[in-house]
């Protein structure tokens, strides 16, 4: 499925909502190692999700690909 807002394909999306760093980081790392190589967008209204998920990117080695601060929507590759 092609995301209309950067226009990638994506297998899932996630709505974390506002969950807070250390629930979305644990859900997020189990989502994303079921998914390798896959791409997951994920939607996160926490104030610390800017910085959280970024930095979870760069520590797991999943790619980052695009994030849209308007709708606070983040499209993570995981590894493979």
């Amino acid at each position: 499925m092609a995301d209309q807002a950067m226009n990638v394909d994506i297998d899932d999306t996630w709505d974390a909502g506002d969950m807070g760093c250390g629930d979305l980081v644990l859900r997020l790392r189990m989502k994303l190692r079921a998914m390798p190589g896959k791409t997951l967008k994920v939607i996160a209204t926490d104030a610390g999700a800017p910085a959280d998920l970024p930095s979870f990117c760069r520590m797991t080695g999943d790619t980052l690909l695009h994030v849209d601060t308007q709708s606070h929507s983040y499209w993570i590759k995981a590894r493979g």
